[in-house]
């Protein structure tokens, strides 16, 4: 066979095909590159945000701590991921929506430091209520269910928190009844950590501003 079998010119240099061989794999390992870069840059950025976002949490926290250190001192109040934690005894009798005084005095003094707090964010204050998962008995009124008694309760701290100076646009109430326990059901003293309230700040928007109170709102009109 000779050389115009093969297809080649014999006029045609080696060298020739060798550069246009290894300006192939020169374009192939561009290419190569660029995308390797481009998922690096992608990681860099999202890595970045990812610091940014867990600063921003860090200085809230530390925040929320300077601003509630009073009454974290006390002992009365926790502060667990940004979630203010208030044993339900210190606020409630055993099966009542009506606030003790201790627990309406500890509202008092939480309110000026929790204004001042949100009032320098585009945040508000949730309050949520819990409670154990025994049924509803005893008390100074009937209440259909825990739900019913938790959505109370975080209504009854709401308007406190609000009487003592926190502005009503910047706090709204959620309940939780049985769901979400911190402890075992199954003795006295899981029960009593369950019964609870706690407050955290969430960031303001328009379904935290308007569909949470009004969900409240028809709980406690049942």
């Amino acid at each position: 066979m000779d050389a115009g079998d093969s297809g080649l010119d014999p006029s045609t240099p080696v060298w020739a095909v060798f550069g246009d061989l290894m300006a192939g794999l020169l374009g192939a390992f561009v290419i190569l590159l660029v995308l390797v870069l481009g998922v690096q840059l992608e990681l860099v950025s999202t890595l970045e945000s990812e610091v940014k976002k867990r600063q921003a949490e860090e200085q809230r926290r530390t925040a929320l701590e300077q601003a509630l250190a009073v009454p974290l001192a006390s002992g009365r109040v926790t502060l667990r991921n940004g979630r203010i934690g208030i044993s339900g005894s210190v606020l409630f009798a055993l099966g009542s929506d009506q606030l003790q005084p201790e627990g309406r005095q500890l509202l008092q003094s939480l309110a000026p430091p929790l204004k001042a707090y949100l009032g320098a964010r585009a945040e508000m204050l949730m309050v949520s209520g819990f409670t154990d998962d025994r049924a509803v008995r005893g008390g100074s009124r009937a209440f259909e269910d825990n739900l019913e008694l938790s959505a109370q309760r975080a209504l009854t701290v709401t308007r406190a928190l609000i009487d003592a100076g926190l502005p009503a646009s910047q706090v709204f109430a959620a309940a939780f009844g049985a769901e979400q326990p911190v402890a075992s059901n199954a003795d006295a003293e899981g029960r009593a950590r369950n019964r609870r309230v706690e407050m955290a700040p969430v960031p303001k928007t328009a379904d935290a501003a308007h569909t949470a109170p009004a969900a409240a709102a028809s709980a406690a009109a049942r």
